[in-house]
């Protein structure tokens, strides 16, 4: 009740890409999600396409430039062109955009867009935009008086193709939710600012700082990183934010700000009631996910315990398990979703634990490191 920057939940992720129309597809098929909205040329909008996909409360924004004629159009057609497709917007559910836009800018943000109405007949959404790390903005949000499937200007759309059913797991109806909310957003900034963005999202947006890893905590042999966790009062919204450290290699954090151009979303964490189930579908449809060797589960059982999924089940689909003194998680990473080494997500499956998998840290690292080598990148 007291809260200065109150917040509802992560509104949108929204991407700029190459091609939205094959992205909306991609992430249909592979991911389980179901296109709800559209707007484009189709609905007379000249300049760019977009497509909103959506499982539980996750919601997409896919946007691609048909012919940059504005400001808006010619930096989408940019930010593709320097970073490839990559998170232009952590769009913030907020319940009232007039006085968090004020509240954000009175504390230092930088206003990219001051507070504005957008109407049609399914209601008014209220918006408005601050900077933060990179190109990467938050679009603050207020469509408790709208009802319509995205916002003015987009149409409700049939699915591309209705979602392959999960299985392994309960249910499996075609259409069922792989995901029911997105958990985390992870921003990847350059060596020696992340305590001035964790300072930003204290002072800006009252968020207080959840987590730490610094050290050992998240280094191998080769590579070092560290990373803070800010969050909302509630836990809605997460933001870890990394940064590089020194080590003998070049990090996870270092090869994506290089390929990336600069600071950005590295990766996007998808909350799952059904690890396996969403694993299996999503590996039937051709995601490719992070190897762990079979020695990670030989001691697992000692130090996790017992969990839902039974660790042979654990060890034949790669799944990460960690406990904290809260309860435990379930994890997976996929492999970077596009050529360039950027952005990848998350699947979780929460029981308590409101970690972020640090037993893990050195499995999961090592593993992108294996990758990196691949690459060449390491």
């Amino acid at each position: 009740m007291t809260d200065e920057f109150p917040v509802k939940g992560m509104d949108a992720i929204v991407f700029a890409v190459g091609n939205a129309k094959q992205a909306a597809h991609y992430y249909s098929t592979a991911f389980g999600m179901r296109l709800v909205a559209y707007s484009g040329p189709e609905t007379g909008e000249r300049e760019t396409a977009s497509y909103v996909l959506e499982s539980g409360s996750a919601r997409f924004v896919l946007t691609s430039v048909v012919k940059p004629a504005t400001e808006r159009g010619a930096f989408l057609a940019q930010h593709v062109a320097a970073h490839g497709d990559g998170v232009v917007d952590l769009a913030i559910e907020v319940p009232d955009v007039y006085a968090a836009h004020a509240y954000a800018v009175a504390h230092g943000a930088t206003s990219l867009a001051e507070p504005y109405e957008l109407k049609d007949d399914h209601g008014t959404v209220v918006l408005a935009a601050i900077a933060t790390y990179g190109e990467t903005r938050h679009t603050l949000v207020d469509r408790s008086g709208y009802d319509g499937p995205y916002l003015p200007g987009f149409v409700a759309r049939t699915p591309l193709v209705e979602p392959p059913a999960r299985t392994g797991g309960p249910g499996g109806s075609p259409g069922m939710r792989w995901f029911q909310a997105v958990d985390h957003c992870v921003g990847n900034v350059e060596l020696g600012r992340m305590d001035e963005w964790v300072s930003f999202y204290n002072r800006v947006m009252g968020f207080t700082n959840m987590k730490e890893f610094v050290g050992d905590d998240i280094a191998t042999e080769y590579s070092a990183l560290m990373s803070k966790v800010v969050a909302d009062g509630s836990r809605k919204v997460k933001f870890p934010l990394n940064e590089p450290a020194a080590a003998k290699k070049k990090s996870q954090i270092d090869e994506y700000l290089e390929f990336y151009g600069g600071p950005g979303v590295q990766h996007l964490a998808l909350a799952t009631n059904d690890i396996v189930a969403t694993v299996r579908a999503m590996r039937a449809a051709g995601v490719e996910f992070l190897d762990t060797p079979d020695s990670y589960y030989d001691t697992l059982g000692e130090w996790v315990g017992e969990t839902r999924v039974p660790l042979e089940q654990l060890r034949e689909l790669k799944i990460l398990a960690d406990r904290d003194e809260d309860g435990y998680l379930l994890q997976i990473f996929t492999k970077p979703v596009q050529d360039r080494p950027t952005v990848f997500f998350e699947l979780i499956e929460r029981h308590g634990s409101m970690g972020f998998g640090k037993g893990n840290f050195k499995a999961l690292f090592e593993a992108i490191e294996r990758e990196q080598e691949r690459r060449g990148n390491l």
